[in-house]
């Protein structure tokens, strides 16, 4: 699977066709269709077009519950072990919702969500778990604005 995905080019109407479907993922092609001045047809097959090249990899639904605690933990990987197996192995744990390797001081940015903070440290505890992670770093998420 190509993790560079962004390499991949697409045009302005595309751009547009992202960009609808970032604000509003249940926009319909029909909707779609006018805002970009293209056919439903049109629209329906450069979508489908951009999910078989992995541009689009997933819909999906941002929610917040009242109880739900979420943070981001930052991770710091040691050889032998290397980061995107580290990496693999986060993704693999409940409550885990988005992991990214970035750079800097920290390898691995992770994204937990769950019921309360007593999950959110079994979740950190499970990563801090796993061979090749040396430390963790975590902020708990107040508010988001999005």
């Amino acid at each position: 699977y190509n993790t560079w995905v962004s390499r991949i080019s697409v045009d302005d109407t595309d751009q547009k066709i992202l960009s609808i479907l970032k604000k509003d993922g249940r926009a319909s092609y029909r909707e779609i269709a006018r805002s970009v001045g293209l056919s439903e047809t049109a629209v329906r097959k450069r979508i489908s077009n951009m999910i078989r090249k992995g541009i689009i990899r997933r819909f999906s639904v941002e929610y917040v519950l009242s109880d739900e605690a979420r943070a981001l933990v930052l991770v710091k990987t040691t050889p032998p072990t290397k980061t995107p197996e580290v990496a693999e192995r986060i993704k693999s744990i409940e409550g885990v919702e988005a992991v990214y390797e970035v750079t800097g001081e920290h390898d691995i940015a992770v994204l937990v969500r769950g019921v309360g903070i007593g999950f959110i440290n079994r979740c950190i505890d499970a990563i801090r778990s796993i061979e090749g992670v040396v430390s963790t770093y975590t902020m708990i998420i107040l508010r988001a604005h999005i």
